[in-house]
């Protein structure tokens, strides 16, 4: 059963300078939620109960976000606007923060999460990406998945040639529903294995820690999470899901602007 997830939200925004000097991109409205409620909404709503988010130091807009203004509710309550306190609801789970002193890359803050996932498997889901689904939320469907096969399972997306280049790409073997992955490379800059990219999405079992653990620094000394996901698929399998729903990138103006109108028609 998975139980736990990990947001690591300590990166700097750096697609979205200026603006990430003062406001972290994990907070960038969508309709009258910051993006990082709707990515714990989508946690809550698949199942999750213990949730870890990876902050930086500059981050702390996201702890006051998700804790109590008792001082509000009180003026709220004492000027009759007792109606408004609905809006200052939030999603019911249990958060624990850590913070990452440095930058180190995606697989150095999932690291951070070793103590907080014990020996299950946990859910990884990258703030940058949105997935809106008319089925189930994109995490619960690999979830569905990691129940059938007690392997670790990456969310995959169809992504245009020209693009893959940006993207962890993946090649495997179809197996009904399902993708067994067999190898996976890192924003290839030529020659593809596949048009399967993965996205924020993931399923992993803690056999990945000792896989981190094994990494040596890549590219500005950085520990990266693709390089222990190539180390694990030589201990266990991992399987690949394509995400049923619209995927979208906050990072990349358009599709935010794109996303915030889709959300700001939401009620």
């Amino acid at each position: 059963m998975v139980r736990k997830a990990i947001v690591p939200a300590a990166g700097y925004g750096t697609r979205n300078l200026p603006i990430t000097k003062a406001i972290p991109k994990e907070m960038f409205p969508l309709g009258l939620k910051p993006a990082i409620h709707h990515i714990v909404e989508e946690a809550v709503q698949s199942g999750i109960e213990q949730l870890l988010i990876i902050i930086s130091n500059s981050k702390h807009s996201i702890l006051d976000y998700f804790d109590r203004s008792v001082e509000l509710e009180a003026f709220l309550k004492s000027n009759n606007k007792e109606h408004m306190l609905k809006h200052l609801e939030l999603p019911k789970i249990e958060i624990t923060y850590i913070q990452q002193h440095y930058a180190k890359g995606l697989g150095d803050a999932i690291r951070l999460g070793k103590e907080f996932v014990g020996d299950e498997p946990f859910g990884v889901l990258l703030p940058d990406d949105f997935v809106l689904s008319d089925r189930s939320p994109a995490l619960k469907q690999l979830i569905d998945v990691y129940t059938e096969t007690n392997s670790s399972v990456l969310g995959l997306k169809q992504v245009n040639q020209e693009q893959l280049k940006n993207y962890g790409v993946i090649q495997g073997a179809t197996n009904t529903n399902l993708i067994q992955i067999e190898n996976i490379v890192e924003k290839p800059k030529q020659d593809p294995p596949s048009d399967l990219a993965v996205i924020g999405r993931y399923i992993l079992t803690p056999t990945i820690f000792q896989c981190i653990e094994d990494l040596t620094e890549g590219v500005d000394g950085e520990l990266q999470l693709t390089d222990a996901i190539k180390f694990l698929l030589r201990i266990e399998p991992i399987y690949g899901k394509i995400v049923s729903g619209d995927r979208y990138d906050i990072g990349n103006l358009e599709e935010y602007v794109e996303l915030m109108k889709i959300m700001s028609m939401k009620k």
